[in-house]
């Protein structure tokens, strides 16, 4: 850490109680949290945005997701700290679409009876199979989580492979399915990880805001009071009663929660764990209308070998037509894996991607223009076993860190660090904190 003079001096009027590093969604969901006890927050970003993966763009009237993640209805923190209404959460067809051996199959919605399930044609196998699968969905649902939590971890891949599922079943749904989730094509991830997200799949649906997934950390924003964000200031060096910033001198607090990703945070505090990470390739193309004309996963269960895996593919304007413009579709598809790219970067893996698109949709698809691509290097912390779903918030009294690499890789996990970093704020400032059931209401 640079050294500067911490030395505790007397606070000035426009000094806040707590400054927050960081203005995605752990940073944003910590400054509500202090500001709804009555402390006064700052919130420094260096960027000129907020949300960090959770941000997005408009490009030529197509509404842009940066981090390709998805949102679960039964993801308990996004009742806890937004507003559901105003983000007018817009669901995926129940399901999903798999594309195998060339053809397209449909897992059906995983809130069906079992019965209903294995009517249903595809390539998990024979009727009873598709019906076992069902039930093990069903089961999973009704587990409550620290039974899960109990049970033994490994890997996901290895988890799968030994609950004894025929091969079929597992290679032609389950495996695309969770690294569609979890952003991991080996499934390197740990089971426990594996099973919550699994349970959450057949518990709620997966689903967006209306206006993009940015519009989630714009709501934690506009609920902060005037003046707590600021800005293009971009924090050098942090203690305990304060930090250092590049342009806009020293800031002194009662606490500083660092809420920035883990490199970023390991840069400031020397010694915080850093994890691997799962690098995505987000490619968006535009249509004249939709392949599909539903909201629905499409996943590829074919991986051919050497190449950067092409995860799921989704037509974004189905989901809400506001993603494009009036008589347009959008289309985004994601590519995992850390294999390099062939030369040209992702921008040049664009025309291999698009021959996979064209078997994916149809011959339409090459007709498709290819908008942009956003590829996030760093963009989901790696889970592998044994994984810590709640590695402390608190480093010493006024000095907290917090963000998905605390809990876990998702929008929950996000959410969840940055409320337990400001439950951690409180109890050292002697600020009563609420009842469990109060911070629900």
């Amino acid at each position: 850490m640079p050294a500067h003079d911490f030395t505790r001096r007397t606070r000035r009027p426009s000094d806040p109680d707590v400054v927050v590093v960081g203005a995605g969604l752990a940073g944003l969901a910590t400054a509500r949290a202090l500001t709804g006890r009555g402390l006064t927050v700052q919130v420094l970003e260096a960027t000129e945005r907020i949300g960090g993966r959770a941000a997005g763009r408009e490009l030529d009237g197509f509404r842009l997701d940066h981090g390709g993640q998805l949102l679960n209805t039964d993801f308990p923190e996004l009742g806890r700290v937004l507003d559901l209404d105003p983000l007018e959460l817009s669901p995926l067809a129940p399901g999903v679409l798999v594309h195998s051996a060339g053809r397209r199959h449909r897992f059906g919605d995983p809130q069906q009876t079992p019965a209903r399930q294995a009517t249903a044609r595809g390539p998990l196998g024979s009727p009873l199979d598709r019906a076992r699968l069902a039930s093990a969905f069903g089961r999973l649902a009704t587990t409550p989580v620290p039974r899960l939590l109990t049970r033994p971890e490994t890997t996901a891949a290895r988890s799968l492979a030994d609950r004894g599922l025929p091969p079929r079943t597992v290679d032609g749904l389950l495996r695309p399915l969770l690294g569609a989730l979890l952003s991991d094509p080996t499934l390197g991830t740990s089971s426990r990880v594996a099973d919550l997200v699994l349970r959450s799949y057949a518990r709620g649906r997966l689903c967006l805001p209306a206006a993009g997934l940015a519009a989630v950390p714009s709501q934690l924003a506009e609920g902060l009071p005037a003046g707590t964000l600021r800005l293009g200031v971009r924090v050098t060096s942090v203690a305990a009663d304060g930090v250092h910033t590049a342009a806009h001198g020293r800031i002194t607090a009662r606490a500083v929660v660092l809420a920035t990703d883990a490199q970023s945070a390991a840069q400031l505090l020397p010694g915080l764990r850093v994890p691997d990470f799962h690098p995505v390739t987000t490619y968006f193309h535009a249509a004249d209308r939709s392949p599909l004309d539903e909201p629905v996963l499409l996943l590829d269960a074919d991986r051919p070998q050497g190449r950067p895996v092409l995860s799921h593919s989704l037509v974004l304007s189905d989901l809400h037509p506001s993603y494009a413009p009036p008589g347009r579709a959008l289309i985004a598809t994601t590519v995992l894996g850390r294999r390099r790219f062939d030369q040209g970067g992702p921008a040049g893996y664009e025309p291999l991607l698009r021959r996979r698109l064209v078997h994916l949709y149809g011959s339409a698809a090459a007709q498709w223009e290819f908008l942009t691509v956003r590829h996030v290097p760093d963009a989901v912390p790696a889970m592998p076993p044994p994984h810590n779903f709640r590695r402390p918030v608190r480093l010493l009294a006024g000095l907290y860190v917090c963000g998905d690499h605390r809990d876990t890789s998702t929008v929950q996990g996000a959410l969840v660090s940055g409320r337990r970093a400001a439950q951690a704020v409180l109890r050292d400032l002697r600020v009563p904190v609420a009842t469990p059931a109060a911070e629900a209401a």
